[in-house]
């Protein structure tokens, strides 16, 4: 059995602990709830647009925009989005392996990583695979710093640069997608070339408009609005999705260091229990043999 102090030692510190996940676990709430915010009012705006999108494509031939080019998939570029710090749970884990998973399947295709937040980075600096474009950054950590429609928007340009100047023939998002504070999903989604929705769910009246300028025009600005407002949202999604991630392990791990330190006392109180024991019977031994 261990001695008192060892075990009043690992009360302490188990209870600093306990502070301090508790006060992570708050923080992370707080920071949650902006951040959910966020990402439900940019779904119905991102919705739309894809919908509008999809519209056109019905009436315009979108083979011929640089953005929509149906190529093979010789390169590849896979934006893994995870965040620039630990403790929460599996949620970075689980984005590296997606990445490995969407390599694995497509061991014909060469694949590249753009990480951005540093424990992608991390995760795949020493697999050689990293992307070593001179049009993009090594990585998109700072982006978590300040994250905003018009920082991610110089990075999507920057994306469709590469694609355009052919770089890559594909590129792909794997990202964790926001359901709620404890579920997390990870979501594989195709960034360019453009893949537009059509509603297929239409009774098949159609109706004519008028545009003004042109169609083509019109999906010529749609276009990159819409990828810019994709990648926003990603990025939103696993902002919020690591907050709720952070939010439940640290929540967790209040929970079993209060466990913990109900378990240590448990021991302090039998093993002080036995010290006593052990005095009075020492006590008494004595008494008796002063006695005989």
């Amino acid at each position: 059995m261990p001695s008192l102090k060892e075990v009043r030692n690992r009360i302490t510190s188990v209870s600093s602990t306990m502070q301090i996940t508790s006060a992570m676990k708050m923080v992370s709430a707080a920071k949650l709830k902006k951040a959910q915010d966020a990402i439900v009012q940019m779904r119905p705006y991102s919705q739309k647009l894809s919908e509008i999108l999809g519209n056109l494509s019905k009436s315009v031939d979108t083979s011929e925009n640089p953005f929509a080019e149906e190529r093979g998939t010789e390169k590849v570029l896979v934006v893994a989005i995870t965040s620039n710090r630990g403790l929460c749970g599996a949620f970075n884990a689980n984005i590296a392996k997606g990445v490995r998973h969407f390599q694995a399947e497509h061991t014909a295709s060469n694949i590249s990583v753009l990480p951005i937040g540093k424990k992608a980075f991390d995760a795949f600096k020493k697999s050689g695979s990293l992307c070593e474009s001179p049009n993009l950054p090594a990585d998109g950590n700072y982006l978590f710093d300040n994250l905003t429609f018009e920082n991610v928007s110089e990075l999507a340009e920057k994306l469709m640069l590469a694609f355009t100047e052919g770089e890559f023939d594909k590129v792909v998002l794997v990202y964790n997608r926001f359901k709620n504070a404890a579920t997390q999903i990870v979501t594989t989604e195709q960034f360019l070339p453009v893949v537009t929705e059509v509603d297929t769910e239409s009774n098949g009246s159609s109706t004519d408009y008028f545009f003004e300028p042109s169609k083509e025009e019109i999906l010529g600005e749609i276009i990159p609005k819409s990828l810019k407002t994709q990648l926003f949202k990603a990025l939103l999604d696993s902002f919020a999705s690591e907050h709720g991630a952070r939010m439940t392990a640290m929540h967790k791990a209040t929970d079993n260091a209060t466990d913990l330190i109900k378990e240590l006392k448990l021991t302090y109180n039998k093993a002080r229990q036995a010290s006593i024991t052990k005095e009075i019977l020492e006590i008494v031994g004595g008494a008796e043999a002063l006695n005989n």
